[in-house]
């Protein structure tokens, strides 16, 4: 690929990263109410989550996706339950049970998790990366599956990025309201509030 291909994709994938989306909202309130290093395992799991697509899309499987109802259903019911059971444990979490000091950091793993399945069940992802990604591909360039696969890398560089910065200055915030049991409260109820409209997108939403 060449330098100006590449450069042409990096500006619109961090473009696109910063558009409030279901993935970046759910880095920022986690970042908020656990910390900076939560916010960044959850973005690390996301990531995670794009490799699958990235795979799914130069595989072929992600036409599949687009091309079955089914399948298509099967993934966003699941990745909309999934969402509805965050904003349950949003909901029920205790004020002074948030905690963003190193013991609870040990919790990273389920966050890790939490990133992986936000993104990888979520079948307009995949659609995205299949409309989205081919048209950065010159055919002349060299095998069509290496430059998806290539395509798809840059794209998590561009997340990472993107994500990191709405994960410093969302947990610098969330700082400042640690203190305050009233402010955590609100913080997770309106996380359980944007868990359950994300929900809602996710079951509404077609090819």
């Amino acid at each position: 690929m060449s330098p100006e291909t590449i450069v042409a994709f990096l500006g619109a994938a961090l473009v696109l990263a910063f558009v409030p989306g279901p993935d970046n909202l759910f880095v920022l309130t986690n970042s908020a109410i656990h910390g900076r290093k939560v916010g960044f395992t959850i973005v690390l799991g996301l990531c995670t989550g794009l490799l699958v697509h990235t795979a799914a899309v130069a595989l072929g499987v992600a036409t599949i996706i687009q091309t079955s109802q089914l399948a298509f259903s099967i993934l966003k019911y699941a990745g909309a339950v999934y969402l509805c059971y965050l904003a349950w444990q949003a909901f029920r979490t205790k004020a002074d049970s948030i905690d963003a000091s190193p013991e609870s950091i040990k919790r990273g793993k389920s966050f890790y998790l939490r990133g992986i399945v936000m993104n990888a069940t979520n079948p307009k992802v995949s659609i995205f990366f299949l409309t989205f990604l081919p048209q950065f591909v010159d055919p002349q360039a060299g095998k069509v599956t290496l430059q998806l696969l290539a395509l798809g890398g840059l794209f998590i560089f561009a997340t990472i990025v993107a994500f990191g910065i709405i994960a410093t200055f969302s947990a610098s915030l969330g700082a400042r309201l640690t203190n305050s049991s009233t402010a955590q409260n609100i913080m997770n109820k309106a996380a359980g509030v944007i868990y359950i409209g994300l929900a809602v997108r996710l079951a509404a939403s077609e090819r």
